[in-house]
């Protein structure tokens, strides 16, 4: 590793940290007054009662700390022309990045009704925490946001996801130490061991240790700075720590710290870019200890407020009510001399701004945390080369998910020079059978190597953590930033980022209504490995339920689809891959399976969303007397052999089997861009007519989409009901009812009249159930008739 040397001392001039701290007191009178004051903004009349807002929310404990940093950013980037990101991983501390960003001019160019004046303050406090204003949190509405904190965890993986293939590009995330308690953070840190110093930018942590959460302690504020370094240089980084309560001491030591580390972030990139050194770099970072809620009161009613737990939120809860809260908020307020941070109109003067950097090197308003500017269309190549021939349907099995993969590999290669797609996934690529995706990039890596390791790549765009968290977070910043790409996870063990992909469904579906936010490549999961075909690893790996969750969500964001064979798959990643501002998700099986559609007609069927396969049924142009419906590809299988023995068993039967791609399709237009009308939807499914419906998830999902619909109470939903093991793939099907032999005596128990006169056959499908069992039981496959069945109409 290249010897870094440590620079001097920075010499900050006096006059240079008298404009440093005025722009810092600027922040925090403007955080401050956003959580407490409506009226009377520059203090220009004794506070009164009806200056204060009637509900006091916000969070005062982590933004003068908040407020230090983005005051330095300011000088760092201005003084060496940075191209910086920042993340602000204490979301809660909005008040402190809506007010630099106002400082600064960029919340005015957003949004010119804020104007940099007093009358625009008035506006900014008025607006905070308020009905019809902005939320408290680091939200999408706030200029130079990518990360809004709410749920704590993921502000370094989103920094990372930046900071790939941007090698220009320095993010600076800092991590609140709350956040630093929590799982997925601490996973987190092990990206520097992907992150190339070559071809990416650099993440440099600022770990703001205030001491307290809500009513606690943190863990690592508590911990002697010796076991502190140890934890940090095990994570591979190099500590560099700022700590104090003295402004002005800490304007100087904060910094000498920020320009040490920024002198090492360049020695260590330039070591790698120019002088080929590949030894992993130990990068810097900055342990800031400040204290919780610092300059605010240091006591109220009596009991210690400043550094301590009870400066969290708002310091003084009663400002309207005590005479006594009023006078404190008064006296807070005015220590930091608003008179002379601005001007007789309200505007910043000279002094606040002399550290901000122009134009789109302004933290607000960098185009990196607009990613949809800088959005290049992603080179998807035409699907012709990658689709499986189909002269007749089930007759030649593929497995969908290779497939897939040699279009990805396509993809990959394609984009070798501009380096924005990437594939992530926790330790399944190969397993989901993506592999091709190895002959155009390999798996970045920068820790040891080992003679047997196979595609690993100092420069690798595939990404593999046995974290499901960072793979999101990584895509997620990724994506934010302009870029492509796509995460792949056993169906099981997506739900692990159930609650991450609620954040970034709200932050799309409030950007969507934000015109000056361009819109952003989409996110899009690859589910395999599914429940139906994790017959080999048994019950704790079969749960489909993630789809349930993604629908509950904002119906203009989010979509999912079911292909039931390769060339359908290959059909939806190319609508998916292309599309902007969604969630998607795709449901696909890895193991073989029937290929039912050429691709023509997998891109009209896909189109569609949902249609009637015509040459599946035997209602020959005619009034079906029953519909067989599937969404899946085992669930498919399933419903075609039905049909098929159906048809053999009872050929006057007018079956109608319907293929439904986009679940989306079965909601009412009214709910759901994808909707169909009830005419629609009676037309396919009719109004009267049972309809047997085989399901990849679980059942009660189909009834909650189609409840409105005529026919629901004519609805029959077979799908998975908790019923799993370690068993044969058939097995599954059958333990859940969801094998053909159970659609077809669902059919002859629904269709009025079959009862009586298909009595034998139901025994026939029932016997077929029972030798089943006691076949698998005997020899541990299942029965030839199923193991070696195929489409023959």
């Amino acid at each position: 590793m290249p010897k870094v040397e440590h620079q001097d001392a920075t010499v900050l001039t006096d006059d240079e940290v008298r404009t440093l701290d005025a722009h810092w007191r600027a922040a925090n009178y403007l955080a401050a007054g956003q959580i407490y004051l409506m009226a009377n903004p520059l203090l220009r009349e004794p506070l009164r009662p009806e200056h204060i807002k009637p509900r006091l929310l916000g969070h005062w404990g982590t933004s003068p700390g908040l407020n230090l940093v983005y005051t330095h950013l300011n000088r760092v980037i201005k003084a060496r022309d940075l191209d910086a990101l920042c993340i602000w991983g204490p979301g809660h501390g909005g008040p402190s990045v809506l007010a630099n960003s106002w400082l600064e001019g960029t919340y005015s160019e957003t949004y010119p009704d804020v104007a940099r004046d007093g009358g625009g303050m008035e506006r900014l406090f008025r607006q905070f925490s308020f009905p019809g204003g902005v939320p408290s949190h680091v939200a999408p509405e706030t200029p130079g946001s990518i990360h809004e904190g709410g749920e704590l965890g993921y502000s370094l993986s989103h920094a990372y996801g930046a900071a790939f293939d941007n090698p220009d590009l320095v993010v600076t995330c800092v991590i609140g130490d709350g956040e630093a308690e929590t799982g997925p953070l601490a996973a987190s840190w092990h990206s520097n061991k992907f992150l190339d110093p070559v071809r990416d930018g650099a993440v440099l942590p600022i770990l703001h240790l205030n001491g307290y959460k809500i009513a606690n302690p943190t863990v690592l504020s508590r911990l002697p700075e010796h076991e502190l370094d140890e934890l940090l240089r095990g994570y591979g980084h190099a500590p560099l720590h700022v700590t104090g309560d003295d402004p002005i001491t800490v304007h100087r030591a904060m910094a000498k710290a920020l320009d040490e580390a920024l002198d090492r972030i360049r020695l260590l990139q330039s070591s790698a870019r120019e002088d080929g050194v590949t030894e992993r770099p130990r990068w810097p970072v900055i342990v800031l200890r400040t204290p919780k809620g610092w300059t605010g009161p240091a006591e109220v009613d009596g009991l210690p407020v400043e550094g301590t737990w009870r400066a969290h939120q708002v310091p003084l809860a009663a400002v309207r009510e005590n005479p006594e809260h009023l006078r404190q908020l008064e006296t807070w307020l005015r220590s930091y001399h608003p008179e002379n941070l601005f001007d007789g109109e309200g505007r910043p003067v000279a002094d606040v701004l002399a550290c901000v950097p122009d134009g789109s090197r302004r933290l607000g308003a960098t185009p990196h945390a607009n990613g949809g500017v800088l959005l290049r269309e992603l080179p998807v190549p035409s699907l012709d080369r990658f689709a499986v021939p189909v002269d007749k349907p089930g007759t030649t099995l593929h497995e969908p998910t290779r497939i897939l993969g040699d279009l990805l590999q396509e993809i990959m290669k394609d984009t070798s020079h501009r380096r924005d797609f990437r594939v992530v996934g926790p330790d399944e690529t190969a397993s989901n059978r993506l592999q091709a995706v190895f002959d155009a990039s390999g798996k970045a890596w920068q820790a040891g190597m080992l003679p047997v390791d196979e595609h690993l790549d100092r420069h690798g765009r595939v990404l593999e953590i046995l974290s499901e968290h960072t793979c999101q977070g990584w895509l997620e910043g990724y994506l934010l930033t302009g870029r492509h790409g796509l995460f792949s996870s056993y169906e099981a063990f997506v739900h692990i980022v159930d609650s991450m992909v609620n954040q970034h469904i709200k932050w799309l579906k409030t950007s969507r209504d934000l015109p000056w936010r361009a819109p952003i490549a989409s996110l899009n999961y690859l589910l395999t490995s599914h429940v139906w075909r994790q017959d080999h690893n048994g019950f704790s790996h079969q749960d489909p339920g993630f789809v349930d969750h993604v629908l509950n969500k904002s119906p203009e964001v989010v979509r999912v689809y079911l292909p039931p064979d390769a060339n359908t798959l290959l059909s939806v990643a190319d609508h998916a891959l292309r599309s902007k501002d969604y969630v998607n998700v795709i449901v696909a099986g890895k193991q073989p399976c029937f290929d039912w559609l050429s691709m023509d007609a997998a891109r009209a069927h896909c189109a569609r969303g949902a249609g009637i396969w015509d040459w599946a049924g035997t209602e020959n142009g005619g009034e079906p007397d029953v519909v067989l419906a599937c969404a899946g590809d085992v669930p498919t299988q399933e419903v075609l052999a039905a049909a098929q023995l159906l048809r053999r068993n009872l050929p006057d039967l007018a079956v109608r089997v319907v293929n439904v791609v986009d679940m989306a399709r079965l909601m009412p237009r009214e709910e759901h861009p994808h909707g169909m009308s009830d005419f629609e939807y009676d037309g396919l499914f009719t109004e009267d007519k049972p309809v047997i419906f085989a399901y990849h998830g679980y059942p009660w999902l189909i009834h909650r989409l189609a409840y409105r619909r005529t026919g629901h109470k004519n609805l029959h939903v077979r799908g998975y009901k908790e019923s799993g093991s370690t068993t044969t793939p058939f097995d599954m099907v059958v333990r859940n009812d969801l094998d053909r032999y159970r659609l077809v005596m669902d059919v002859i128990d629904r269709v009025p009249g079959l009862a009586v006169r298909a009595a034998a056959v139901r025994q026939q499908m029932a016997d077929a159930r029972s030798r089943h069992q006691a076949w698998i039981r005997e020899h541990g496959t299942d029965l030839p008739e199923v193991a070696d069945w195929g489409w023959n109409a």
